[in-house]
């Protein structure tokens, strides 16, 4: 049984981490597709990865509803590290979730079942942070929207493989819809509800 103060660290230093990983998550919201650094490392327990950990430091308090994949869930050491840096409400239902955690695309819930948003209030919707094996190798994705000058591509290797497809949930609800953000070790590339993916290779 691990105790608190055997869980890994956060941040060394808290203000300057929680700003500069700030910085990087808002640069890959203005703009999609592009491979932005988290550079403070944070300890956290595996399999989370060092920038989804930052982004958690930084993002999550007690009022962001958390979820958890089954994977995530069934770690005791993750439920403990986030609730004990962050302070986020770990939730059963993902349809209240402010931010989902994934560590395997394979256990993505369809989009569907996530807080879409209102149309009063569209930011009420689950930001859902991606576990992926790369952000500059794969397969090349092409992606059109606003923050995007012409097309941008993006060469990743992302499971579920059809993620792409199921972001096509968002044409349909706007301005509701689901943000993605996509983590590969201290790599992020955000794809938010308006960016479209026009074409991809093999």
């Amino acid at each position: 049984m691990t105790t608190i103060a055997e869980l890994p660290p956060g941040f060394a230093d808290k203000v300057l981490s929680a700003q500069s990983t700030f910085r990087s998550v808002m640069d890959a919201m203005a703009r999609p597709g592009s491979v932005q650094r988290i550079v403070p490392g944070a300890g956290a327990p595996e399999p989370m990865m060092r920038g989804t950990a930052a982004i958690a430091l930084t993002l999550f308090d007690h009022d962001t509803p958390l979820w958890l994949d089954a994977r995530m869930a069934a770690i005791s050491d993750i439920v403990k590290w986030l609730k004990f840096h962050t302070g986020a409400p770990v939730v059963q239902d993902c349809s209240i979730a402010s931010f989902a955690l994934i560590s395997d695309g394979a256990l993505l819930p369809a989009l569907e079942r996530f807080a879409l948003g209102t149309s009063e209030y569209p930011d009420r919707s689950t930001t859902v942070i991606l576990q992926v094996e790369s952000l500059e190798s794969g397969r090349s994705f092409e992606l059109r929207g606003p923050g995007i000058d012409g097309t941008a591509t993006l060469q990743a290797s992302i499971k579920p493989f059809d993620l792409f497809e199921r972001l096509h949930v968002n044409e349909a609800l706007f301005p509701r819809g689901i943000d993605a953000v996509l983590v590969a070790d201290d790599a992020v590339v955000a794809i938010p509800r308006t960016t479209r993916v026009v074409s991809k290779g093999s």
